[in-house]
């Protein structure tokens, strides 16, 4: 059914348990015979759980597989299946033999498992020191814990344990060849190229948004820029032949630019390249060359739509020879940058640390390229810089193959042509023969990134093993805690703690009648799908009571989530029909969000914070003003009591299967900040998914404590085990298509539930000891419709058991008597100040906890900065011609844009993380989208303080600026307002795109229109009158403005410039434009700039959301 499905990355929702199966398909395929299977039933219902490992157990039988699987929170069905059990508890073997006598041996040992009580869940408990007890055979005074280590020995010394350590294999020569590989891996080389390869074509196809999107982009520049240098205004003179230069130098810039999509790409593909690379799909090298070589068609396009765009609107030299020469260039100089940044993401394999290399490698690229500072002006030493820059063959080839044209070759009064000239001053003058030398350069700097990136590949890894950040004490008592959770009365005390804590208003809710419809996707159109409309929830009508807990199950896509999400008012698209009531009365989102916890599939929260942290800003924000602060202190730890993380709270949140807290423990925090907000209704989404049966307990411990505090609580849940299911008052159950087959009570020992689908003919009884759940969703799965011709939902419809529900729906629909619609005097819990200070507060934590983002960033600083100051050493001050002035220009534009580019970049990656979490806080009503995104941008400014400060200090002695306090204090001011600006749009750029990729695509757009327009590459007065505007709406070129003229606008120093003498101020006004009595004009839109790019930061933060839903 879904063989032509797309799975996307890690950000989709509600297709992990299908991306588990794809995972177990993937591996079944292969001709291996061993497999080695983890925790692959997490979310997946019972019901297929069983058919899978059923599955398994034939290929077993039959072909004679042998297969190793753990599992989380097996069925007594899904135990039964297997042969041989592996028990395990610290590190040591408890139990290896025969599924069916373990029993057995631990009755040996002292130990009766109860009736009704699942042999999965026994063998975990007997483990426990706390639960361990219960089972105990013996008198209660005899009792002692009996740990792992001595059961272990215990096993080692039992008959079982002992054959173990008999040899079974018989020796290796006797052994057949059959059962050896020879070949590390399946296929040939060809026949795995040509694999890799196919694959490749694929994923880009499927990949096409993004390239279509970057080339499209690429046009509309390319069209800009031939519209800015256009032929009819260009002259063959020394005045323009600078201008020719500098659009030479922004094609180069353009083109290198151009393939920064790469990086994210990459890094995106690497978890799949090394899973299947240390799986021996294949090596290193059978994908590096493929994702290498497939790429050069993309850079012969990109290189041809901007050549053919620019080439002859610009007006270079009309010759046909001359256009292929430089489009060979652009093509090189394409490949040969993308290359690298392959190369840079597959070693960094981070996209921070992957863009802090890359924008380093572009900085030294720029520096040394010879177009912002020719080598004669370099130091001697640093020649070598030259000559390893790619750019450097770039620019040189370009130049001599337009200013060696025949056009170029008339003779000055100095005796030399415009051509040679221009060479000459740039520090560019070869001969012919360096053009072929630059192409095998590039040529060279491709294949050595070539090898460099399939080194990386095969060298490297991306296997993250899990770091725990909780300390010992605190992993033991957790490890401590019963799994025989649920009937303990301990928690009743934390649950009335909470509740007389802060008082909850008990509200019902019903839905009557609810359907929803999405859009038909235009693939099942093509398949003949009678109607535009997808049909996702049938009818569905039910009633949640507050102190009522209740379970929604159904199988995989039976429309679970989609129904909480319809109920919670999540959903982004769609068609939604039907009655929501709450408490009696209309739902009104607005209002409802206030009284309402949703716990999410995916466990999102910030990965800086503490967990005490985390529910305190919940609580924060979403309690009532009228709570004080004491009040609210006590609600927090009563809070984290009752979901049992207070033993954790000082432990950091983490990122997911890298460090921080358990998969467990982030469910459990979920519900806390939920709960922290004291919500009439809590919606989960699975809380026990990915959870082993003690961990699952855990969690609906907590589960039942809430609901025992009047609150009206529903848990969708997967394989629950006996105990778990029957915690739980109440069940909705449905069936694929989005249609209910059962509403009603659990019963004691699950009776109700039973009796109901027993009475049905053709439903086979319940077994002894058989698990209701699982028993339940196998008699009413979509196989078991068709071999009795059944029909669950009718069958409902026409129950008592839908009357009951139709008519307490109906009773609960109606108002309490003197009771009030929800109403508050408020939008938000808290006001504007009291938001913003909470997320200022939890900015400050989060960035101060970021090292990897800031660090970086200041070390982009100090490192761009030495190597400024050391390539322009003391030059400040060296004023003799325009070259000279130029240079000095040059080094503004690089000290400017270097750093203010490379924060802008770093910023996405990382204000993308927090947006997912934005998402969730902006539904909950925590604040409004103005107090987020104004923390977001003032917590930005001390770090950028610091950034700019450290390299004022450094650039400003050494380039020899002038000493000065108004001079030195001019020039952090501006520097500071220009990487203030570039950060901002970094943040706008996230708020206004989907994905990470295309925020990137539109901050290179962004790099390459600010560097045309900025004036370095031509002066304000020489661009064109319908494009001025954008040279005044470009940060860089009021930066530029500031930088220059607070230095030289008032040097009286007399200069010779394009064959005149004039002084250093009237050389700044005629050419640039820029004049010393507008500096405080230019200072008041230096400062706008941020304000304005905030502002609009906090527009798009409240109008665009890109959760589908």
């Amino acid at each position: 059914m879904r063989r032509h499905h797309g799975w996307g990355y890690n950000d989709k929702r509600n297709i992990r348990g299908q991306k588990k199966r794809l995972t177990t398909a993937e591996m079944i395929v292969g001709p291996a015979k061993a497999y080695f299977m983890d925790e692959i039933s997490n979310g997946l219902d019972s019901s297929t759980t069983f058919q899978i490992i059923n599955c398994f157990q034939q290929l077993t039988n039959i072909s004679g597989y042998t297969m190793v699987i753990s599992l989380l929170q097996p069925t007594p069905e899904v135990f039964d299946l297997f042969d041989d059990l592996i028990l395990m508890a610290e590190g040591k073997i408890i139990y290896h033999g025969p599924q069916n006598e373990a029993l057995k041996f631990f009755e040996e040992c002292g130990f009766i498992c109860p009736k009704r009580k699942e042999v999965a869940d026994f063998l975990q408990e007997i483990l426990s020191w706390k639960d361990q007890q219960q089972y105990w055979s013996g008198p209660h005074e005899s009792y002692r814990f009996i740990s792992p280590h001595e059961l272990s020995s215990m096993f080692k010394e039992n008959q079982r344990g002992r054959k173990l350590e008999e040899p079974s294999v018989p020796p290796k020569s006797k052994l057949s060849k059959e059962a050896l590989a020879f070949n590390t891996y399946s296929l040939r080389k060809l026949e795995m190229f040509k694999a890799c390869g196919a694959r490749e074509v694929l994923l880009m196809k499927r990949s096409m948004f993004v390239y279509v999107f970057k080339t499209g982009q690429l046009a509309i520049i390319a069209l800009v820029t031939m519209s800015v240098f256009l032929r009819t205004r260009m002259a063959i003179d020394f005045t323009h032949a600078n201008y020719y230069l500098g659009a030479l130098f922004f094609s180069i810039f353009m083109i290198m630019l151009n393939g920064t999509p790469e990086i994210s790409m990459q890094i995106r593909r690497l978890p799949s390249f090394y899973k299947q690379k240390s799986y021996y799909f294949y090596p290193s090298w059978a994908y590096a060359i493929p994702a290498s070589v497939l790429k050069v068609p993309v850079s012969i396009l990109d290189s041809l739509v901007w050549i053919c765009i620019t080439y002859y609107g610009i007006g270079y030299a009309a010759n046909a020879s001359r256009f292929f020469c430089q489009f060979l260039i652009l093509c090189l100089v394409h490949q040969s940058v993308s290359s690298l940044y392959r190369f840079i993401a597959s070693y960094f394999r981070t996209p921070t640390a992957s863009f802090f290399y890359l924008f380093l490698a572009l900085t030294l690229f720029l520096m040394f390229g010879g177009f912002t500072l020719p080598k004669p002006s370099m130091p001697g030493w640093l020649n070598w810089g030259f000559w390893i820059s790619p750019m450097t063959y770039a620019e040189i080839s370009t130049a001599i193959n337009e200013f060696q044209a025949p056009r170029w070759q008339k003779v000055t009064i100095q005796n030399i042509t415009i051509g040679n000239r221009i060479l000459i001053n740039h520090g560019l003058y070869y001969s012919w023969r360096f053009y072929w030398i630059s192409i095998g350069a590039l040529l060279g700097s491709i294949i050595l990134f070539y090898i460099a990136f399939g080194l990386a590949l095969d060298y490297n890894t991306s296997v993250e093993e899990y770091h725990g950040s909780r300390p010992m004490k605190n992993l033991c008592q957790e490890q401590e805690k019963a799994s025989n959770i649920l009937k303990e009365s301990d928690g009743s005390n934390i649950s009335k703690g909470a509740k007389m804590t802060i008082p909850v208003m008990e509200l019902s809710v019903t839905f009557h009648n609810l359907n929803y419809y999405i859009d038909t996707p235009p693939e099942m159109l093509k398949q003949g799908y009678p109607t535009r409309r997808l049909q996702l929830l049938n009818n569905i009508t039910g009633a949640l009571r507050p102190g009522v807990l209740s379970a929604l199950m159904g199988v995989s896509g039976a429309g679970k989530t989609t129904l909480l999400d319809v109920l919670a008012g999540r959903k982004t698209g769609g068609y939604i029909e039907g009655n929501i009531k709450i408490g009696g009365y209309p739902k009104v989102q607005e209002t409802f969000v206030r009284i309402l916890g949703y716990c999410e599939q995916v466990d999102i929260h910030s990965p800086q914070l503490t967990v005490e942290e985390s529910v305190t800003y919940s609580a924060w924000l979403r309690l009532p003003s009228h709570v004080d602060e004491k009040t609210r202190s006590e609600f927090v730890s009563e809070v984290l009591k009752t979901v049992e993380l207070d033993q954790l709270k000082d432990v950091l949140v983490g990122t997911p299967q890298k460090n921080g807290l358990s998969m467990e423990q982030r469910k459990r925090l979920t519900i806390a900040v939920e709960l922290v907000s004291n919500p009439s209704v809590i919606l989960m989404d699975e809380p026990t998914t990915g959870l082993d049966t003690r961990s699952a307990a855990i969690v609906i411990r907590a589960v039942k404590n809430i609901c025992e505090t009047g609150r009206t609580v529903v848990c969708t849940i997967h394989q629950p085990s006996t105990e778990i299911f029957e915690a739980f008052d109440e069940l909705i159950l449905m069936k694929s298509g989005g249609k209910m087959i059962y509403s009603g009570p659990v019963g004691e020992c699950s009776s109700k539930v039973i009796e109901y689908f027993e009475k049905i003919p053709g439903v086979p009884k319940i077994k002894s000891n058989c698990n209701p759940a699982t028993w339940m969703m196998d008699v009413t799965s979509t196989s078991m419709e068709v071999q009795h011709n059944i029909n669950f939902a009718i069958l409902y419809e026409e129950s008592s058991l839908h009357r009951d529900t139709e008519e307490l729906v109906e009773r609960l629909s109606i108002p309490i008597p003197n009771s009030e619609n929800l109403c508050f005097s408020h939008r938000f819990p808290q006001n504007g100040w009291t938001q913003l200070k909470a997320c200022l507060w939890k900015q400050n934590i989060t960035y101060w906890r970021s090292p990897e983002y800031n660090l970086r960033r200041i070390m982009m600083s100090v490192i761009s900065a030495l190597i400024y100051g050391v390539l322009f050493w003391k030059r400040a001050k060296i004023l003799n011609n325009e070259q000279d002035l130029f240079n000095i220009f040059g080094a503004m534009y690089l000290g400017s844009t270097t750093v203010g580019s490379y924060s802008h970049q770093s910023v996405i990656p990382f204000s993308t993380t927090e947006r997912i979490v934005m998402y969730r806080e902006k539904f909950a009503g925590m604040y409004s989208s103005w107090s987020y995104s104004f923390a977001q941008a003032a917590i930005e400014i001390p770090y950028v303080f610091i950034q700019v400060l450290l390299f004022t200090l450094i650039v400003y002695p050494s380039t020899g600026y002038y000493w000065t306090a108004h001079k030195f204090i001019w020039f952090f001011y501006t520097t500071f307002c220009s990487t203030l600006s570039f950060v901002y749009v970094g943040l706008l750029l996230v708020s206004i795109t989907p994905n990470v990729q295309v925020a990137t695509i539109l901050a290179s757009f962004f790099n390459t229109m600010q560097t045309l327009f900025s004036g370095f590459i031509l002066p304000a007065p020489k661009i064109p009158g319908w494009w001025v505007w954008l040279y005044y709406l470009t940060p860089t070129s009021w930066t530029l403005n500031a930088l220059l003229t607070s230095q030289y606008g008032n040097i009286e120093k007399e200069v010779k410039a394009f064959g005149e003498t004039k002084s250093v101020s009237i050389f700044l006004n005629d050419y640039f434009g820029f004049h010393q009595d507008k500096l405080s004009l230019v200072a008041a839109i230096l400062i706008a700039f941020p304000f304005l790019l905030a502002i609009l930061f906090s527009l798009s933060i409240e109008k665009f959301n890109f959760q589908k839903r």
